[in-house]
Parts: C-alpha cells; sequence; structure tokens
C-alpha cells in the first residue's frame, strides 16, 4: 500500500513518542509521573459545567451546528477580546469558532500556501504549526530561538531567497515551549516586516493569561496591527479555563483570513456540540477569578518545582508565563534530549518532553508541564536527581 509523500515530515511526533514510552515503563511496572504534556490537571469552573449540563437535557441543541449557530460564541469571543485588549472586533466578519486553537493554525495554511511555498515557523514551537504547512505542501523556514536572544527571533537573519517565496510567518508568545515573553515593540517590528515582504502574520496566543508575577498581560498582535491588515490571532479554551478536553477555540483577525479559513474548515467539519460553546459562553462573559487563580496555581507550582530542582543542582531559570520550566540539560545529555527523556521515564516513571522534538534549536532542553500538585513536582525532582548521579556515573 502506498501512501502520500506529504505523511512522511509527520512520522516524527513528540506527544506520541513520549507516549510509547511511557505506555512501556507502565507495562514494567512503573508509577507514571506524567509531566510531558501541556494538559491542565484543574477542573473548569462549575458555572461552566451547569451550563453544558443544563445544554444536554435541551434537544434542540443535540443536532449538526452549522457557522450561523456560533453566533452567540462569537460575539463572546468579541466582547472578551475588546474588554482585554480596547480594540473593536466585528463579530459577524472577524471571529471565527475552532475546535480548539490546534485545530485553527493546521488548518490556515491550506488557506495560504501553495506547493512549495515557504512558511517562516519558531524553532522550537509548537509542532501543529509545522504540521499544517507540510500537510499544505509547504516549506519550513526555521526561525530559530536562542536564550543570548531572549527566544525571540532575529528577523533580518532571514535570507531573501526564502523571503521571495514566503507567505506566512507563525509567532507564539507566551512561548511553548521557551516561555518567553515578547515585548510589544518586537510584535511591532515582527507586523513591519511582513508588511514589507507582503507575509500573513499568524499568531497563537494560548497563554494569553498564564504569566506570573503580577506582571504586565502579553500584547496581542492586533495591537501592533490594530486595523487588522496582515494578521490572526488564535485562542483557546484549554489554558486559562481548563477546558482542554472540550475543544473550544476561535481565531480573530483580519476578515480575509478568517472567511478564508472557514472556507477550509467548511470541507472539513461542523462545528462541536452547541452545548459545549453555551459553557464557552459561560467562561467568556462571567467572573474571571477562576483564571486568576488557575494562574497563583501555576505559579506556586512553578515555585515549587524550580526550588526543587534548584536543591537537586539543576539551576534553572524562573518562567514568567506559561504552565512550563524550559530546562537545559546537564552537560553529559546536553546533545540527546530523547535519549535522557526515554531513560528516565524507564528508569523512574517520570515522563518529560524532549526539547529535540519541538524543533532543532531545542535540543538540548527538555521541558517540564506543571500538570502535578507541588508534593508530586518535588518528588519527580528527587527521582530525578537519583536518576542523574546514576546515569552520569554510568556515562
Amino acid at each position: 500500500m502506498e501512501f502520500a509523500n506529504r505523511l512522511q515530515p509527520l512520522c516524527a511526533n513528540v506527544f506520541a513518542d513520549m507516549d510509547r514510552a511511557k505506555t512501556q515503563a507502565k507495562m514494567r511496572g512503573k508509577k507514571i509521573i506524567d509531566l510531558s504534556l501541556g494538559s491542565s490537571d484543574l477542573p473548569a469552573a462549575e458555572d461552566t459545567i451547569v451550563a453544558i449540563e443544563n445544554s444536554l437535557h435541551d434537544g434542540t441543541t443535540h443536532g449538526y451546528l452549522l457557522h450561523n449557530g456560533t453566533k452567540a460564541f462569537r460575539h463572546a469571543a468579541a466582547k472578551w477580546y475588546t474588554d482585554r485588549f480596547g480594540i473593536s472586533i466585528d463579530p459577524e466578519t472577524e471571529v471565527l469558532q475552532l475546535i480548539g486553537s490546534q485545530e485553527g493554525t493546521a488548518h490556515l495554511p491550506l488557506a495560504i500556501l501553495n506547493p512549495r511555498d515557504f512558511a517562516l515557523v519558531l524553532d522550537p514551537g509548537y509542532p501543529s504549526h509545522a504540521g499544517g504547512v507540510y500537510l499544505a505542501g509547504g516549506q519550513i523556514y526555521p526561525m530559530p530561538l536562542l536564550a543570548e536572544n531572549q527566544f525571540l527571533p532575529i528577523l533580518t537573519d532571514i535570507p531573501d531567497s526564502v523571503l521571495t517565496q514566503a507567505k506566512m510567518m507563525v509567532l507564539s508568545y507566551p512561548h511553548n515551549p521557551t516561555t518567553a515573553i515578547a515585548p510589544l515593540s518586537f510584535l511591532q517590528e515582527a507586523v513591519a516586516f511582513c508588511r514589507q515582504h507582503n507575509l500573513v502574520l499568524v499568531h497563537d496566543f494560548p497563554y494569553v493569561d498564564i504569566v506570573f508575577d503580577n506582571r504586565e498581560k502579553p500584547s496581542s498582535i492586533l495591537q501592533a496591527d490594530p486595523h487588522k491588515e496582515i494578521s490572526i490571532e488564535f485562542f483557546t479554551m484549554s489554558k486559562s479555563y481548563n477546558m482542554g478536553g472540550f475543544r473550544v477555540g476561535y481565531a480573530i483577525g483580519n476578515s480575509d483570513l478568517i472567511k478564508a479559513l472557514r472556507q477550509i474548515k467548511a470541507v472539513v467539519d461542523f462545528n462541536q456540540y452547541l452545548g459545549i460553546l453555551n459553557g464557552a459562553i459561560t467562561a467568556l462573559s462571567g467572573s474571571q477569578e477562576m483564571v486568576e487563580k488557575t494562574v497563583a496555581i501555576f505559579q506556586a507550582r512553578r515555585d515549587a518545582f524550580i526550588t526543587a530542582l534548584n536543591k537537586i543542582g539543576w539551576q534553572v531559570p524562573k518562567p514568567e508565563a506559561t504552565m512550563y520550566i524550559w530546562a537545559k540539560l546537564p552537560e553529559p545529555w546536553h546533545h540527546n534530549s530523547i535519549d535522557f527523556c526515554t531513560k528516565l521515564v524507564a528508569q523512574t516513571g517520570v515522563a518529560v518532553s524532549p526539547g529535540a522534538g519541538f524543533g532543532k534549536a531545542g535540543e538540548g532542553y527538555v521541558r517540564f508541564a506543571l500538570v502535578k500538585e507541588p508534593e508530586i513536582l518535588e518528588l519527580a525532582a528527587e527521582k530525578i536527581s537519583v536518576f542523574l548521579q546514576s546515569n552520569t556515573t554510568q556515562r
């Protein structure tokens, strides 16, 4: 049986690889502490759940949901955005409901790229950003993110030969996996650069709320492109509202880009169950106290885990955002993050994500997801300490 060539670059997936490693460790009797996947262990708010539950008893919500049926959600998303960022949004033409932001970022390249066109993508970066480009038959130009550059790409390093074939740039700040935050000045630079080179600017914004130490909230790409000339931004209910399993996201931005993405979606799927959107409307429209509590929980976990890692001699910078720790590997492992992660879970049951799985520039790092309570994170650090001492001796 012969399959399409577009599957070849999709064979490697950091989450699928770690899932297999976790399964093998379980079969050998290891109790897994899973810090590899950024899926919140916290529940959705009670009023959100009640709204979904009430919808279940309404038979009119049980059918297919076409675009017009998402109107109330689109209005709620537009109002949330305007209240947050002070930019007016037309819910009819500038908002599109999605089955998670990952679906949107993976489908958008189908609307923008012709075969062999380039997309400028962060390296390291979230796998669906590159995956969508490959499905569209495009080429990836990786923009390396280095610690010495505050994990921001150097746009002037992109070759002219690539820019003449490029159609889109994908950014995402606060950034997964590096946890970096981009200042508004950088986003303005990116908008100017994309205007100059006729690029669509895509900003994936799942960690819009997950910032710590009472620092200023991160900027939206539309604050750098307030007339929505070239930009589209993706949001999710997964992180701020602990609704990852409900698969609710949305896009806001340039009306032509929204229309094009809607055309792709119309071929691929309907929308999710209306009751889930009713829950999402409740989350967006109600008190944001639960979001503040979620941020406080992740900050406490960050502090506990950083302290525990420092205690075992692994010095890691304290992230200002996201639900991750991006840690440079100790020297013996610096060039093989996949080997480190597979052996760590096999020997200790602690599962983390190899930096190489997020791109070439991620090699030498691992990503810890703060999806366990502080005492479990501290136990994980103890197990890591034993692993490092044992394996450093062996190496």
